[in-house]
């Protein structure tokens, strides 16, 4: 096990030149093996929320400027710990070739923006799946020895064949749009073409996909996609009040081709009411009805 302690969160830029690594075949006299994940983690013993940042982060989200961490804000700060044990530790995928497909994060209590806490990432649960192969990050985050937050990223690495006859992740079922709830909320909304660009600078997550339309095509895209834990936070920041302990769990559908225009369609928040209560939500391109992002929001206790 390698595990690593910072004692701040790594500037993203510092791990870019090492993620052109990601591009080549793996080296290093040698393949690494596809059945296993580092066993390692990675920390940040006093992490310090960077005021400005947050800001930024709020607006470009449509958060609101009340003292507090937005839920999503903290699977924004543990992606550079995620691209510098990808690129450090003996990672058996190309990281330009992920695909985020899930992602959640619970909340056990409203955490202060000038909050010091700590957080740790560590790889998981490696899989197979229709299209190769799926693994996830796990982040949790501590006020001294209390888990206040915790998420899970899962990620596909697309292959021709899955690295072996293990029962692999069902296929996902096909999502309809439902009939919009008067008691819910219903908003139409642009997205604008630089959103990429914008949500990079904000986030650290400056994946080519997201940036322009001729660095997408070079990855199959006919153009620029958005940042799918934008269009999650962007979802929750128009739901309202959301309640001060719950997971929301999200899987990103079908990407949202920039500029474009797309409608949240979701169960009113008041309904939560008791543990494990739920309101679900969707994002659906308002042209055709086809689905971006399928996502429910579960009351919790406020203890881990």
């Amino acid at each position: 096990m390698s595990d690593k302690h910072y004692d701040a969160l790594p500037k993203a830029h510092t791990t870019y030149a090492n993620i052109v690594k990601s591009l080549l075949p793996i080296g290093n006299g040698g393949k690494v093996s596809r059945d296993q994940l580092p066993q390692s983690t990675y920390y940040v013993d006093d992490l310090h929320i960077d005021q400005e940042n947050l800001d930024d982060y709020r607006k470009i989200c449509g958060f609101a400027d009340d003292g507090k961490v937005p839920a999503t804000y903290f699977s924004v700060l543990s992606q550079t710990l995620q691209m510098n044990m990808m690129v450090k530790e003996p990672f058996p995928f190309a990281m330009l070739g992920l695909v985020h497909v899930d992602n959640s994060v619970t909340q056990y209590r409203p955490i202060g923006e000038r909050e010091t806490v700590a957080m740790s990432v560590t790889f998981d649960n490696l899989r197979d799946h229709a299209q190769g192969q799926q693994f996830d990050f796990v982040t949790i985050v501590k006020s001294e020895d209390e888990v206040i937050w915790e998420g899970t990223s899962t990620y596909l690495s697309r292959s021709k064949k899955p690295s072996s006859k293990d029962k692999k992740s069902a296929p996902r079922p096909v999502m309809v749009k439902p009939e919009v709830n008067e008691e819910g909320v219903h908003s139409i909304f642009e997205v604008p073409e630089d959103i990429g660009r914008r949500y990079a600078f904000v986030s650290g997550d400056f994946n080519l996909i997201h940036l322009h339309p001729l660095s997408a095509r070079a990855f199959g895209f006919p153009k620029a996609i958005a940042h799918g834990m934008w269009s999650k936070a962007k979802c929750l920041a128009l739901m309202g009040d959301l309640p001060d302990a719950y997971t929301t769990d999200v899987s990103f559908k079908l990407p949202i081709f920039l500029p474009a225009e797309v409608e949240l369609i979701a169960e009113p928040v008041a309904q939560l009411k008791n543990v494990d209560d739920t309101c679900e939500f969707g994002l659906y391109s308002s042209k055709n009805n086809k689905p971006h992002l399928a996502g429910v929001v579960t009351l919790k206790s406020d203890s881990k």
